[in-house]
Formats: C-alpha cells, sequence, structure tokens
C-alpha cells in the first residue's frame, strides 16, 4: 500500500503504451467479429460495466495523505457526520471490500468495471461528485484529499489487474496541478482516466470552453486519457425546498451535458485531435437531438460570420477557424456515452447514437443500478437485437476505449457471463424489489 506519500510514489503496474492504447480511428467491435465472446464459451457476453462507484472507508484514506495533513484529517473526521445513509449502512463495504466486490458483479454477469468515485473523500463536505468548487483557503486540503482518494484507488485497481479501471480525479483550480496528476495517475495504472468536474455558473473557474484548460486536453491527448465527465457533477447550488430537489433532478443531466458543447465550441478537438471525452449516466437518448441542435447553430453562426452587415455575424466570427470540424463529425471522432442501464425507449436510437459510442454500465452499488437484477436490466433494452451489436454495447467498446484486454476477460465471462439465449429473451416480468429506472414504465425519450 502507498502510504505517507511524501513525495508521492506511483504505484501499480506500468501504464499501456499511449501509441497503441486507444487507437485514431478504431474497429467499432474489437475481437467480436466471430461472436459475442472470442474466448473459451463463445455463446456469452462479455460484460463490462462503463459506471461502478467505489471508494474507502474514511478513516482509510489518512494512510494515503501526506504526514502533514494527517492532524487536520484526525481533527475533521472526528466531527464530519456522513449525509449518505448508503454510506453508513451494512452495505457501505461493498465500496471498499474487494472480495465482496468481485463476488457480487460476477454474480450479475459482470467481469470488469470502470470506478468512478463514491464515498467521502478527506476534507469534502459531501461526495466529490456533487461538491461545490473549493474556496481558496479550503483548496490545498482538497486537493491532498482528491490525492488519497486516486492513490488508494490505483491500489484497489492494482489487487485485481485487468479488471478495473480506475477514475483518478482532479481539481479545475490549478490546472498545472491537474496536468501533473494525470501523468501520475497514468503511470499508477489508472486506465479509466479522469474525472472532469462541473463548472457551474457561479464556481469561480473558467468555463469548460476556456483555452484555460488546453494544458489538461493537451496532456489527456499525449497519454490517450479519456476524460470522463459525470452526471451530477455541473449543477448550480439550488437549496433543499422540495422545489429545489425537483428542479435539480429535471435540470442536472441538462447541465452535465454542457461539457459537450462547451469542448465542441471551445476547439478543444480541433488544437488536440486525439482527445476522448466520454458523459457518463446521462442517458443517451438525447444526444441525435442535440447533434442536430448543434449542428444547426454551428452552421448558421459560420454562415452568419460571412455576412459582416448581419446582427449574427460576430456571434460566428472565427467560430469555423477555432473549431475546425462540425460537431457531429466532433462527436463521432471523439466522443461516447457511458449508457449506464440503457433504457428500452433509447435502443432504437443507438444507430444514430453510434454502435460504437454506447458503453453499458451497472451503477454498481447505487440504489439505482442494476445489481442484483442485471440480466434482467439487460434483457429489458436488448432481447432481439444482433448479438454483435449487443457485444459492443455490452463490453467491447468499454475495452477498446479504457484499453480491458477480452483475452483476460472472455475465460472469465465464460464461467460466469450472461448467455446470448438469455439476454435474446424478452423480459416478461419485472422483479417486485427491482429499483434500477431501466425498469420504469413510461419511458419516452427527453428534450435534453
Amino acid at each position: 500500500m502507498t502510504r505517507d506519500p511524501e513525495p508521492p510514489q506511483p504505484p501499480g503496474p506500468a501504464a499501456p503504451d499511449p501509441a497503441t492504447s486507444l487507437p485514431v480511428d478504431p474497429d467499432p467491435w474489437p475481437g467480436l467479429s466471430t461472436g459475442p465472446n472470442t474466448g473459451p464459451d463463445p455463446d456469452r457476453y462479455t460484460v463490462i460495466s462503463a459506471d461502478c462507484h467505489a471508494g474507502a472507508d474514511l478513516p482509510d484514506y489518512r494512510p494515503y495523505l501526506e504526514r502533514r495533513h494527517h492532524d487536520a484529517f484526525d481533527a475533521w473526521a472526528a466531527s464530519y457526520v456522513n449525509p449518505y445513509e448508503d454510506l453508513v449502512a451494512p452495505e457501505a463495504d461493498r465500496n471498499w471490500d474487494s472480495a465482496r466486490r468481485l463476488a457480487e458483479l460476477e454474480a450479475d454477469g459482470i467481469v470488469a468495471e470502470v470506478v468512478f468515485p463514491n464515498t467521502i473523500p478527506p476534507f469534502f463536505p459531501s461526495a466529490s461528485l456533487m461538491a461545490p468548487q473549493p474556496s481558496g483557503e479550503e483548496f490545498e486540503l482538497r486537493w491532498a484529499g482528491l490525492r488519497a482518494h486516486n492513490r488508494w484507488l490505483a491500489d484497489f485497481c492494482a489487487a485485481v489487474p485487468g479488471r478495473r479501471a480506475g477514475v483518478a480525479q482532479v481539481l479545475l483550480g490549478d490546472v498545472g496541478e491537474a496536468v501533473r496528476e494525470v501523468r501520475w495517475a497514468r503511470e499508477a495504472g489508472l486506465t479509466g482516466g479522469i474525472l472532469l468536474p462541473g463548472a457551474p455558473p457561479g464556481s469561480g473557474v473558467p468555463e469548460l470552453h476556456s483555452r484555460a484548460y488546453d494544458p489538461l486536453w493537451a496532456v489527456c491527448d499525449e497519454l490517450a486519457v479519456p476524460v470522463n465527465h459525470h452526471s451530477g457533477s455541473a449543477s448550480p447550488p439550488l437549496g433543499d425546498e422540495p422545489a429545489a430537489r425537483a428542479v435539480f433532478m429535471v435540470e442536472t443531466t441538462w447541465f452535465s451535458h454542457r461539457a459537450l458543447w462547451h469542448l465542441i465550441f471551445g476547439g478543444a478537438f480541433q488544437r488536440h485531435p486525439g482527445l476522448r471525452l466520454v458523459l457518463t449516466e446521462q442517458g443517451s437518448g438525447w444526444i441525435p437531438g442535440v447533434l442536430d441542435m448543434l449542428d444547426y447553430y454551428h452552421g448558421r453562426l459560420v454562415r452568419a460570420a460571412t455576412k459582416a452587415a448581419t446582427a449574427e455575424a460576430k456571434f460566428g466570427a472565427g467560430l469555423a477557424d477555432s473549431m475546425g470540424k462540425g460537431p457531429s463529425e466532433v462527436w463521432r471522432d471523439n466522443c461516447f456515452v457511458g449508457a449506464s442501464f440503457m433504457r428500452p425507449h433509447e435502443v432504437p436510437l443507438r444507430e444514430r447514437i453510434g454502435l460504437d459510442k454506447i458503453m453499458w454500465g451497472s451503477d454498481y452499488p447505487h440504489d439505482e443500478g442494476t445489481h442484483p437484477y442485471t440480466r434482467e436490466g439487460l434483457r429489458i433494452a436488448y432481447a432481439g437485437l444482433p448479438p454483435l451489436e449487443v457485444a459492443a454495447m455490452v463490453g467491447g467498446n468499454a475495452a477498446r476505449l479504457y484499453g480491458f484486454d477480452l483475452a483476460l476477460l472472455d475465460p472469465l465471462a465464460a464461467r460466469c457471463g450472461p448467455t446470448v439465449e438469455e439476454i435474446a429473451e424478452p423480459l416478461e416480468k419485472i422483479p417486485a424489489d427491482a429499483t434500477s429506472p431501466v425498469f420504469a414504465t413510461g419511458g419516452a425519450v427527453r428534450v435534453w
């Protein structure tokens, strides 16, 4: 275990060669041309969840902090009250108990996972996904807390090589520090990339379209590090009244989607063509319509820029040169969706979204996740689809983006993966105690 890092020492295996880990023009379904599983059992799917969550128990973060922060941690931890029931209940150890986690995921048919954060890191008021940007006084300790989580996560992933792609956390208030952490994470074997924090209005950091973040995009491009943007991390504070909570549910995915058009219109992909953006747990049915809208505004503003006498000319000035490709082309070449428990009404849009873009996720161990009914969740969404398409969405695409080795995972799937035959069977009865929205009736494609 990496303890008292002064200076931090990068644990974990050597990083894969960035020149080969993320091809610029990859095969949409790598290794799947002969069937869902090219290993010992071709009749089973190799399922990789592109959306799971984990973190250490609060006291277990202490050894991963630099010693100079130990006294501050002890004082903070002594008075901290965890606001999340699922992190203090008997089930909380699913976040850090490696053996229990493996057993539950395998029983659910899942052989590998992309690991986003979940528990409270040191010096944070809440889970880091939802926490507001730190003030200047808080910044140093918050950074120390995220580094402690990243170092714990590197050990957690190294405990089962090839089966966990950990997502490292960064802050946006110091881009130079973020760049250094990206390099550390790559060397430490955190193959899940980085978690891009939200920059909601009023956050105090530049908007995501700003060129201030170019050093961060550049290092992610250089090292083939995916940039993940998870739902819930970009909404401004709304309060805690019933209306505020309802408004949050209506708006939160829209605020999360903003990263897409900020990076597109900001020209990040033009300047850093190997940059990969993943939008996770934000649904997927909104993507075709939003891309149509972005293409419309792009074309309208670029055309307006050629007509100096029009009122709109100033809005499109320089846009064509700074952006390069249009929004749909950027999506095709640079973006993915962590579609999580893809809902039945989203599935007919899969070709418009991109069959090589969709990565299914269970959201384990969250209540809204599919565990322990992942097979049923896959059936209700994917029954009747061509097996090659299912194989790509439930594992092949994630393997390609995050560097999972299917030669390692296929034999595991031959033991515990769901069969092609069972996933092809339509689900006639929803489990009575299922809590995932994938089983909710009346779903429809959202405006965003």
